[in-house]
């Protein structure tokens, strides 16, 4: 689980860029009329699914400033983790960002990404999701997800946190989606998953667990922009007739919490 301090038949076909699809920030109220916008032409046959609330994805060619890059201070980094030593702050012979650098041993301290891994499970037409019970975004929903542990594999580490939050069994069909969230460090790692018994209950992390219709999906108490994207992404592709691979790149605005669901946009996004 997320806390404050979110394989088999990898897909072989051809990857499409997609630079102007669906998600606008504009702060509509939750009780608006949601829409989701077609990326593709669909069967007039095929049933109307639920409609996330409206989001413009859409892909950047403005790079982001090296500063907006880095989720941690790195002038809070005051001593060395290695021997205890005082750092200073500069920029190392050949690189080009801060670094806390120790002034005594020499080492320099990098702050890297940390890796959240988790399960959209698919059970007769639903998704599971879990109300949190901790913080930050205590009693919104979420998929089963958390931070990659060391010595486990991404399907591990998902499977893992599908045990832990929902008390599930679940068997990785696929990988779904990769989001990553420049800002505040973060990598999303999504795999489509299905339960290998239809039983599961809440978690310590968890206060309930719940199959949700796509239709019922909660779009208005979702914990984070995260899953709203991998959500509406599901959505899109179900409506469409068939899941995809996606990539595509949050960027959260500064100063932003990480509940509020609709600062931000999706760049960069591509799909198989």
């Amino acid at each position: 689980m997320l806390k404050a301090i979110q394989i088999s038949g990898f897909v072989t076909q051809r990857w499409s860029w997609r630079p102007s699809v669906l998600i606008s920030t504009n702060s509509k109220p939750f009780s608006s009329l949601f829409k989701l916008l077609p990326i593709t032409t669909i069967d007039s046959s095929i049933s109307t699914l639920p409609r996330p609330p409206i989001m413009s994805f859409h892909a950047s060619s403005t790079p982001q400033p090296p500063s907006l890059h880095s989720a941690g201070n790195v002038k809070n980094i005051k001593f060395c983790q290695w021997c205890g030593g005082q750092t200073k702050h500069d920029i190392p012979d050949g690189e080009e960002r801060l670094r806390a650098i120790c002034t005594v041993c020499g080492k320099i301290a990098y702050q890297n990404p940390k890796m959240v891994v988790g399960c959209l499970i698919e059970h007769d037409n639903k998704v599971l999701l879990c109300k949190r019970n901790i913080e930050p975004s205590h009693g919104l929903w979420t998929l089963p997800a958390g931070y990659l542990e060391f010595g486990e594999s991404a399907v591990e580490g998902a499977i893992r946190e599908t045990r832990e939050e929902a008390n599930a069994d679940v068997e990785v069909i696929s990988p779904f989606a990769q989001l990553d969230i420049p800002l505040i460090g973060q990598t999303y790692m999504i795999f489509l998953a299905k339960l290998k018994k239809p039983h599961f209950s809440p978690g310590p992390e968890s206060s309930e667990c719940q199959l949700f219709p796509l239709d019922d999906i909660p779009f208005n108490s979702l914990s984070f922009s995260s899953m709203v994207v991998t959500l509406s992404l599901y959505v899109e592709d179900i409506k469409a007739g068939k899941p995809k691979f996606h990539y595509g790149i949050i960027n959260k605005r500064p100063g932003t919490s990480p509940s509020d669901i609709h600062a931000y946009t999706l760049d960069h996004h591509m799909h198989s």
